[in-house]
């Protein structure tokens, strides 16, 4: 488990996930042209899950799942 502190929505917060999904935050936010923080504002933006973490997690999965092959 890792853990990170970013600022989002003016506030800091602490995020703690499995290295891979920390590379899988890195990948995605490369790929959309964004900081690793305004990506994660945008998953706690969206969420449908109580849990920060398990958002992060969640929007990993789907988007390896959903990019093309």
């Amino acid at each position: 488990m890792e853990k990170r502190s970013i600022s989002i929505a003016g506030h800091r917060t602490s995020i703690a996930v499995e290295p891979a999904f920390w590379a899988g935050i890195d990948a995605m936010a490369q790929a959309r042209g964004m900081p690793v923080a305004a990506l994660i504002r945008d998953i706690d933006e969206a969420r449908e899950v109580p849990n920060l973490s398990s958002a992060v997690r969640l929007a990993v999965l789907a988007w390896y799942r959903d990019r093309p092959a």
